[in-house]
């Protein structure tokens, strides 16, 4: 009977610790060696996903700016910063600048960000308010049995295509309706989205 009960307690602490930050990362930003802020960036000035994030569109990965493209503004504009300092020894050296990454899924999962956007689904949905964060941390676990949820329940997070890339954009009223409407005219396929070869290749 014991050994059922310390059996039963350790379930509960190893689940406990399973779906904490410490695990899964959620609400911890990442220290990187140069402080980008999505906040001032995006909210701030305006800079619109895609200007960084070049091959979201048309990649599985949403790609990482290249240094040339900070430098397209910093060459001019906080240009002797101290912090901006790994930014021009990077350009000067034509040295990739390293970051350290904040949505990394394991080896054995496959993600494509082409086929979510082209389907409708938002960069908020997975990646929270990006343009609130001055230093980026996850939202959500991305453990596996979040994204079923999602794949289970399109019409839940689809949005019009047009709105993809707008961090405010809150689901109307009617999001059942609308999400029905949208799965159907963008050809969701939603009998495979829970095909474990969809996201395991």
């Amino acid at each position: 009977m014991a050994g059922a009960i310390v059996l039963a307690a350790c379930t509960v602490v190893a689940a406990a610790l399973y779906r904490s930050s410490y695990f899964t990362g959620v609400n911890e930003a990442r220290q990187q060696d140069v402080p980008f802020s999505h906040q001032h960036h995006v909210a701030g000035l305006g800079i619109d996903c895609r200007y960084c994030h070049t091959s979201v569109e048309k990649s599985s990965f949403a790609g990482i700016p290249p240094t040339t493209t900070c430098m397209t503004c910093h060459s001019q504009v906080w240009n002797t910063s101290p912090m901006l300092a790994p930014v021009r020894l990077s350009f000067q050296t034509n040295t990739p600048l390293t970051w350290a990454r904040v949505h990394d899924l394991p080896d054995f999962v496959y993600f494509n960000h082409s086929i979510h956007i082209a389907k409708g689904i938002g960069c908020s949905t997975c990646h929270g308010q990006v343009d609130r964060m001055p230093l980026v941390w996850k939202v959500n676990t991305l453990y596996m049995n979040w994204c079923l949820d999602c794949h289970r329940h399109p019409e839940e997070q689809i949005r019009p295509k047009e709105e993809v890339f707008n961090m405010a954009y809150q689901p109307p009223a009617d999001q059942a309706a609308l999400g029905a409407s949208l799965v159907r005219q963008y050809q969701v396929r939603t009998q495979q989205l829970t095909d474990c070869s969809i996201c395991h290749r």
